[in-house]
């Protein structure tokens, strides 16, 4: 087996055990963390998907890049959003569906 295969194992391991954390918990921060390692899991997966016998393509490595910089955005965008749910209802969960 390459590496490169490994690592595209890895990401899949990763994206599955981030969807798994992501159904089972409901606390708010432990599912943006699940959401954040099945992202890394994805990333993982086309780098290493992305790599051939001629070399390393370099447009999934700047995909990577960039989807690594709107993951840290968003990832800042959602702890501000899941604060402000915090000071308004003080609680850290969602409210079930009825």
């Amino acid at each position: 087996m390459s590496t490169s295969l490994f690592y595209a194992w890895v990401g899949v391991l990763l994206c599955g055990a981030g969807l798994f954390g992501f159904i089972v918990h409901d606390h708010l921060l432990r599912r943006l963390l699940a959401f954040n390692i099945m992202g890394s899991g994805s990333f993982l997966m086309l780098v290493g998907l992305a790599q051939d016998g001629r070399g390393v393509d370099p447009v999934p490595q700047a995909l990577v890049l960039t989807g690594i910089v709107v993951a840290v955005a968003s990832t800042a965008l959602a702890l501000v959003i899941f604060r402000r749910w915090h000071r308004v209802s003080g609680e850290s969960m969602l409210p079930e569906d009825v």
